[in-house]
């Protein structure tokens, strides 16, 4: 029972770590207190994401820093936030910074045999490139390192707590492919918090 008890008091302790890292640097500029309460966002997840695209490979990084998942329409919101607490542990004990910021990765082929590297995914914040971390496969195939036709594979990146989602200067890069697309999600994640302080507040 002891050992049982310390497991969970480890996870949950890590997993702190990981809601203090989401309304800290690796957020979107605004402290826990400033957020929020859970289910007064609108937000899609393809309205917190940038997308871009490698050849034949489509690429969708989504953030899963508190502060920007808690504007997210309640279901959208419910489902990443289940996500963090599945896997986010493993994610944090495998990266040496202990409080990283963590993307959920989306990779999807129209084609068939579109085959990925997974470590191509780099962030660039404060012009400062970052490499992945640890890289955690949420689903089974990802190992493949390939995808079949339609096929959609999914990983936990994390990146250093230094990346700022605070910024609008993210860039998200696969490969020599690149995307400014953070600069017109971050305004819309900020007045969207805005708007749902409101509606809570109403």
């Amino acid at each position: 029972m002891n050992g049982t008890l310390a497991r969970i008091l480890a996870t949950t302790l890590i997993l702190s770590g990981c809601a203090t890292a989401g309304t800290g640097t690796g957020s979107t500029g605004a402290g826990a207190a400033a957020l929020p309460p859970a289910g007064y966002g609108t937000l899609r997840q393809d309205q917190i994401s940038v997308d871009l695209q490698n050849d034949d490979l489509m690429v969708k990084v989504t953030p899963l820093a508190e502060s920007v998942i808690r504007v997210a329409a309640p279901d959208t919101y419910r489902r990443l936030e289940r996500l963090v607490q599945a896997q986010g542990a493993t994610a944090v004990a495998s990266t040496p910074d202990g409080t990283p910021t963590l993307f959920l990765v989306s990779l999807y082929s129209q084609a068939a045999g579109v085959g990925f590297t997974p470590e191509d995914l780099q962030l660039v914040s404060g012009g400062v490139r970052y490499r992945p971390s640890a890289i955690v496969p949420i689903t089974p195939g990802w190992d493949r390192h390939r995808l079949e036709q339609r096929e959609t594979e999914m990983a936990i990146y994390t990146f250093s707590r230094d990346v700022d989602l605070g910024s609008d200067d993210l860039v998200v890069a696969w490969g020599d492919s690149e995307s400014t697309e953070w600069a017109t999600i971050l305004p819309r994640v900020q007045a969207e918090r805005a708007r749902a302080r409101a509606r809570a507040g109403s």
